[in-house]
């Protein structure tokens, strides 16, 4: 049998240690920002990169091309080993189908060799929890077959739970109107969000306050997880770790997990939601 390595996109937003130790390949996008282009993961630090968004700088973002794909793929078919690819939504980005005609090319020049690229409608820590369960299962002996085949089953129990603290990122993102984040954000109205099953991102409530949007998030995990063995929680914030740590704090108390991985949103993701996002991630039995 041969041998198979997981990749994934920088969208991912672990910590680069983690997925360093992990040995597991990251393909960056870009984001471009005050007139330099920098790559995710790689470029600005979280601190930099919230302090310009914060003094009103824009960041646009820039996906993956298939050539690019191709270029990262091809080095692990060289070695002999096969790929499974867990993409970064495609309800959000192009790069999920740059990934796919890049391992298209790939399988015509290799034809002995597996390139499978999966549409895992996740984002941010979404795609990291998948991830990490993809990894546990493949020390497990899982084939590239088998663990391809769970992640297709799995992937819509990975549950996203957001709230910003700022609406207009969202309005220039086509979220919600103008009207809408002049006046929520007049009136503290913060928005709860969350990946529905065609992996984009949608408003289905509102709280007035930070701290009960905060709560709200939390006991939505709370709800989802019943009946679910989540051996780990993923949190990540825009550079906002008190509210982070607020949040660590009540999935104790609720959900009774101790194990918390915290991070910063990477700066791709962060371009869309801007600075003072907060969000959960868990398995559950529906988004």
């Amino acid at each position: 049998m041969r041998d198979y390595v997981i990749t994934v996109n920088s969208t991912v937003d672990l910590p680069l240690e983690w997925l360093e130790e992990r040995h597991v390949p990251v393909i960056p996008l870009r984001y471009t920002i005050d007139g330099e282009t920098y790559t995710d993961m790689h470029g600005l630090s979280a601190k930099e990169f919230f302090a310009k968004l914060r003094e009103g700088k824009m960041s646009t973002t820039s996906q993956v091309n298939p050539e690019e794909a191709a270029d990262m793929l091809e080095p692990f078919l060289k070695e002999g080993k096969d790929v499974l690819h867990l993409g970064f939504s495609s309800g959000l980005s192009g790069t999920l189908n740059s990934m796919r005609v890049g391992g298209e090319m790939l399988s015509e020049k290799y034809p002995e060799a597996k390139v499978i690229v999966i549409d895992t409608l996740c984002a941010c820590l979404g795609e990291g929890l998948l991830l990490h369960h993809a990894l546990k299962r493949k020390a497990e002996g899982m084939t590239i077959d088998e663990l391809a085949k769970w992640v297709e089953e799995n992937k819509l129990h990975i549950c996203h739970n957001v709230t910003v603290d700022d609406l207009n990122h969202l309005h220039r993102g086509g979220r919600v109107s103008k009207t809408t984040a002049v006046i929520g954000t007049l009136v503290q109205i913060k928005p709860i969000i969350h990946m529905d099953n065609e992996g984009k991102l949608q408003v289905i409530g509102k709280e007035r306050g930070r701290k009960r949007s905060l709560n709200k998030i939390v006991d939505m995990a709370v709800e989802q997880a019943k009946g679910w063995d989540n051996d780990i929680v993923m949190i990540t914030h825009g550079d906002c770790i008190e509210d982070a740590e607020y949040v660590a704090k009540l999935v104790r108390e609720k959900m009774g997990i101790d194990n918390i991985l915290i991070n910063n949103i990477g700066t791709v993701i962060g371009s869309h939601t801007g600075p003072g996002v907060v969000a959960v991630f868990c398995m559950g039995s529906h988004r």
